[in-house]
């Protein structure tokens, strides 16, 4: 079964036992390790893999050939995205990113797309050019002053200050206050021809071997965080998998819901039959 997901601490430290062939029953899995602007776009190509990781705001253009499955995404809460600037002088003021660059991880991503609903009502006459780059050249380019301000994700919430990078707005802690729900991140979707509720199943039984053997995913993890401290990496996989990676449950699928409709109608994205997504 081709399966595709990104490096990230949270996405291995989930995947790590079916990988290792440690899920009873589960097939061998023919794995690829790409960003999140990557697996979004492999999920719209004609021979797209059978379970992919990929941001929630890509899921209404992959509809209709794959589904939502209720377990092994990332979805919570005090886990939004950022953006950034490097501003000396720490201001929070929105209106400095009017008419600048910025730059974002993908065009689908839910951190984008939370962006655009946030600088909708913020960011007066709108910002100016949207650069997508890889996350994790986007803390660099800011502080080289290649871009004027930059959309992070994953662990560059905990790293940050690193780059001399100051917080413009935690979008996290803005869509919490709004909506009273959790931030759907990243959703892992299976084509509509599998065996859904087995894939399902698979997922779910890897999640419970990682939190019953914490160290038995430690070396395969860190492998492929490359150069991340083994501290920010715990507190990645802390920060991204818990209850809702189990199952989405009703306030999942409120968020999702939630996240969804609110941008279709402001035309962000095509609009979804929201009850359909539990399908």
């Amino acid at each position: 079964m081709k399966i595709a997901f990104s490096p990230c601490p949270n996405d291995t430290f989930v995947f790590h036992a079916w990988v290792h062939g440690l899920v009873p029953g589960a097939p061998e899995l023919d794995v690829t390790y790409a960003d999140i602007d990557i697996t979004n776009n492999l999920a719209v190509s004609p021979n797209g893999p059978d379970v992919l990781k990929i941001s929630y705001a890509a899921l209404p253009w992959v509809l209709d050939d794959y589904a939502l499955l209720p377990c092994g995404g990332a979805l919570g809460r005090g886990c939004g995205p950022l953006v950034l600037t490097k501003n000396p002088s720490g201001t929070q003021d929105p209106a400095v990113l009017a008419g600048r660059r910025v730059a974002v991880p993908s065009e689908r991503s839910t951190a984008y797309l939370l962006f655009r609903l946030w600088a909708a009502r913020h960011v007066p006459g709108g910002v100016g050019e949207i650069v997508v780059m890889p996350f994790h050249e986007i803390m660099p380019a800011v502080r080289d002053g290649k871009i004027d301000a930059g959309l992070v994700i994953h662990e560059a919430r905990f790293t940050y200050p690193a780059y001399g990078l100051n917080l413009l707005v935690d979008l996290g802690s803005w869509w919490e206050a709004d909506t009273n729900l959790p931030i759907p991140l990243g959703a892992i979707i299976a084509r509509r021809s599998l065996d859904r509720q087995a894939i399902a199943g698979w997922i779910r039984a890897s999640v419970e071997y990682a939190w019953a053997h914490p160290e038995a995913s430690q070396a395969y993890v860190m492998r492929h965080a490359q150069e991340m401290d083994p501290a920010v990496a715990k507190a990645h996989i802390d920060l991204y998998v818990n209850e809702f990676t189990r199952h989405l449950g009703e306030e999942g699928y409120a968020a999702v819901s939630a996240l969804l409709g609110r941008a279709a109608e402001e035309g962000l994205v095509p609009k979804v039959d929201l009850a359909a997504l539990r399908g």
